[in-house]
């Protein structure tokens, strides 16, 4: 797990690692929107991004991308924190045989407990309000799917273990956390069931992310037929 640093020098670099990190992340998704990297190499660059301490190994990142015209270079995204003492202390979604979604601008709590029987639940954190620092969130679901939905900006760990299903393993923050940033921290089990964590741009839609994934796929292919058929004439 993340530990914080308050030394007076650590919190020095942490900041300056802050603002590249919020700059880079922003042009990489004006990069990613324009399908100038694929899901795959912008999720390998956002995880370097929020898990590096370095502000120019995280400038970095930029180097071999084209440059943005001069309009089109996106301000860092603004995270909307709530002070600590405005953050539920702690709230319990529990569902049976039904399907539950918490989306849209809402305030996250410090600690979330996520309990689920033959269910699915949907947490969208692209526009929610976070508490700075650490927000918890534990699962225990048996035969139900947990779908949660991150911002590239927000850094996410997860610690979790999964019997006859699969609850899938993210480590996109820092050593380090900044403590005026906040962290997710997913744990918990499932059983027969699935835990996933999608990262997709705030307003994309799920059809939208999917239809993305769908051309990369035929780019992928058809990039495969062209090596193919550049095989076949050097023979």
């Amino acid at each position: 797990m993340a530990t914080t640093d308050n030394r007076p020098e650590t919190r020095l670099a942490l900041a300056a690692a802050r603002d590249a990190r919020e700059r880079v992340i922003a042009v990489l998704q004006e990069h990613f929107a324009h399908d100038v990297l694929d899901v795959e190499e912008f999720e390998r660059r956002v995880t370097v991004a929020q898990t590096s301490e370095v502000a120019a190994e995280i400038e970095g990142l930029l180097t071999d991308l084209p440059a943005l015209a001069a309009g089109a270079v996106p301000a860092p995204a603004t995270r909307a924190l709530v002070r600590a003492a405005d953050a539920p202390p702690s709230q319990t979604m529990f569902a049976v045989m039904s399907s539950t979604r918490r989306t849209g601008p809402w305030t996250v709590p410090r600690r979330m407990l996520v309990r689920g029987v033959m269910s699915s639940t949907v947490l969208d954190f692209r526009e929610a309000r976070f508490p700075s620092g650490p927000v918890d969130i534990e699962i225990r679901a048996l035969m139900s799917s947990t779908e949660i939905i991150v911002p590239p900006g927000l850094a996410v760990e997860t610690r979790g273990s999964a019997i006859m299903g699969s609850f899938e393993e993210v480590e996109r923050a820092p050593p380090h956390p900044d403590p005026d940033a906040p962290l997710l921290r997913v744990h918990g089990l499932t059983v027969m069931g699935a835990v996933e964590i999608k990262m997709r741009l705030p307003g994309e839609s799920g059809r939208e992310a999917w239809r993305r994934q769908k051309r990369e796929l035929r780019e992928a292919r058809r990039s495969d037929r062209r090596q193919a058929r550049l095989e076949r004439h050097r023979r």
